[in-house]
Order: structure tokens, then C-alpha cells, then sequence
């Protein structure tokens, strides 16, 4: 792909190039017309070039555009030129979930059962709109969720997952995904439903108050096939301070059939707020969802740093790129498997 820094895309002039993904290389661009900066997503050449992928692409971001919601980063615009197909969207100053993941577990420091109840309950907030307007995102993760300077917690990239996991190299038996955070159903090649991504959520808060996720191993199969079979271990024999009530909570939104888990997100959030002790009146999803001094400020970031968001909207407004969100690893699975794996990364 050209250079693209210096030029103008549609509405948007090119000042910065801030990395590439599986699905595309992800740029800082200046919108005139509206006094701000943009994330743009130029899709690679050799997808550009494929049909049935922008066709696919095209519906996917018509849409997520029309997705309204705090907690969801929203898409602006989507066009080509010139056979270069660009997707904007915006920014949101702030680490993801995962570097703030990292850095608690480094320091010692987990969430308190408060915090993880309200960053639970605004990514459920979040969710259950996209589920009630057909939209399931299939790969939910830490490194999905950016938080915000003012404390919330945003989600990337809906509709990536499916837009991967439907293109050229999909056959029999692949699915799109994190197998750390993948639901047996994904696991065994279904598409999953909004029940899988009650499990991937599940997930999170395991790790969120464990500092692990539930399943390890050598190979991203092996994770797989842990999540379809293995027992689950239980919270409390990693962090004997969760009280009961929690970890049933867990253990139900991590249940292998999805019949047996909360059946949405607001039910989710509610059995954990129960089991925190927190009032029902307590509007966790509109409050600051963690304590603002915990998020490093972008300026002390590192460029070099996997969490760095460019800084744009002086204003006070949202920016946010995940510039490794949109890739997929082809992985080969030995041909006794019969299966082939497609694994967002």
C-alpha cells in the first residue's frame, strides 16, 4: 500500500500512519469540515480486490455506523477511492482493558468487586442494544475495551469478527475469534449467538477478579478444546477473597450450554450486582466505571507501547484505535482434527 500521509481520503486528510492490522492499515486523519480527527481504516489491497469481501464489509459498516450507544466506539463513515476501500471512526484516549489488566496483575492490585460490577455492567449496557438491533460481536476481550480518561469503558470493532470469519478463507469447520475468550459453541465452528457473547464476557470478569483466565495451554487448539471440555476451575481456589455468590455468578455465565447461562446482558449485570451488594438504584453503566487516576494519560504513554492511543480532540472528545484488533491468524490444525481455525487476533 502507498504512502497515504499528506493525502486526502473522502473527507479526510492523512497526518499520521498509526499501524496495520490483518484487515487493514489504520491512520490519523484530520475531517475539515468538522474541526476533528478520525481513525481511518484503509483495508489491504489483496481484500480490497475481492467482491464478495466488500460486499460483506460494506453491510457490516452501514451496520455498526448506525450503532448510538456511551459505551460502544461509534463508526463514522465508510466510502472508497480509487479502489481503496476506508472505514472512519473515533478516537478515545486511554489504555485498553487489557494493558490495565496487565498492569494490576504486575502490581498486585486486582479490581475491587465494585469496580468489575460497574465495568460489567456498562459493557452488558452495551451489548444487549447491539443484540436487540441483530449485532453480535463474537470477540469480546480486554484488548476490545478501551477506557476512557473520564473513566468508561468503551467496545471496538462489532461486526469485525463476522466480516473475518465470512471471507475467502473460511470453509467447513473455521470460526472466528480469541480462543482465550471463545465460547465452546465458537469452538466446535458454530456461529455462536448473543449467548456467546454472554460466555466471552464471562470470561473477562473471571480474569478481571482471578487475574487469569480460566483456560491456558501450549497451542490456541488446546485452549479450544479446553473451553468445549475441561471443568472449569473455580474462581475462589485462585482468589479464596470472591465471596460464593460471585463465583456462582461466573460459573453460570461460563456454562458449556448456552441454555444454562444469563440469556442477556442485563440479566448478567444484575445477578452481579446483586452479588456484589450494590443498590439496584445504583445506575452502574452512566458512572465512572473505574477511578479516573488508575488510567495513565496518553501524553505519559510511549509511542512505542502496545496501549498507545493518539491523542486527537482537544476538545474533550473520544478517540480511540485498537490497532491489532482486526487481525486474523490462519491456523493449521492437524488433519486428524479435520478442521481448519481462523483466530482473531
Amino acid at each position: 500500500m502507498p504512502d497515504l500521509i499528506g493525502q486526502t481520503i473522502g473527507k479526510y486528510r492523512v497526518v499520521a500512519r498509526l499501524g496495520q492490522g490483518g484487515m487493514a492499515e489504520v491512520y490519523k486523519a484530520y475531517q475539515p469540515g468538522l474541526d476533528r480527527y478520525v481513525a481511518v481504516k484503509v483495508l489491504h489491497s489483496h481484500l480490497a480486490g475481492d467482491p464478495d469481501f466488500i460486499g460483506r464489509f460494506e453491510r457490516e459498516a452501514r451496520a455498526v455506523a448506525n450503532l448510538r450507544h456511551p459505551n460502544i466506539v461509534q463508526v463514522f463513515d465508510f466510502d472508497s477511492q480509487e479502489q481503496m476501500y476506508y472505514m472512519a471512526m473515533e478516537f478515545v484516549n486511554g489504555p485498553t482493558l487489557k494493558v490495565e489488566l496487565q498492569t494490576r496483575v504486575e502490581q498486585g492490585k486486582l479490581f475491587t468487586l465494585e469496580e468489575t460490577a460497574r465495568i460489567m455492567a456498562a459493557l452488558c449496557s452495551a451489548i444487549d442494544y447491539a443484540h436487540t438491533r441483530g449485532m453480535v460481536h463474537r470477540d469480546l476481550k480486554p484488548a476490545n475495551f478501551i477506557l476512557t480518561q473520564d473513566g468508561q469503558i468503551l467496545i471496538l470493532d462489532f461486526g469485525i469478527a463476522k466480516i473475518v470469519g465470512a471471507t475467502q478463507f473460511t470453509v467447513t469447520g473455521m470460526m472466528s475469534g480469541t480462543p482465550a475468550y471463545m465460547s465452546p459453541e465458537q469452538g466446535q465452528g458454530e456461529r455462536g449467538d448473543a449467548r456467546s457473547d454472554i460466555y466471552s464476557l464471562g470470561v473477562v470478569l473471571y480474569e478481571m477478579i482471578t487475574g487469569k483466565v480460566p483456560f491456558d495451554a501450549d497451542t490456541p487448539f488446546a485452549v479450544i478444546m479446553k473451553h468445549i471440555n475441561a471443568s472449569l476451575p473455580s474462581p475462589r481456589s485462585i482468589n479464596p477473597n470472591i465471596p460464593e455468590v460471585v463465583e456462582r455468578v461466573i460459573l453460570k455465565a461460563l456454562s458449556k450450554n448456552p441454555d444454562e447461562r444469563y440469556q442477556t446482558g442485563a440479566e448478567f449485570a444484575a445477578a452481579l450486582r446483586e452479588a456484589v451488594g450494590l443498590s439496584p438504584y445504583d445506575s452502574l453503566a452512566k458512572n465512572p466505571v473505574i477511578p479516573i487516576a488508575t488510567i495513565p494519560k496518553v501524553e505519559e504513554l510511549k509511542p512505542s507501547d502496545p496501549s498507545f492511543m493518539q491523542a486527537a480532540l482537544p476538545q474533550g472528545g473520544r478517540t480511540a484505535v485498537d490497532l491489532k484488533s482486526d487481525t486474523a491468524t490462519i491456523l493449521s490444525i492437524p488433519k486428524s482434527a479435520n478442521k481448519w481455525f481462523a483466530i482473531g487476533g
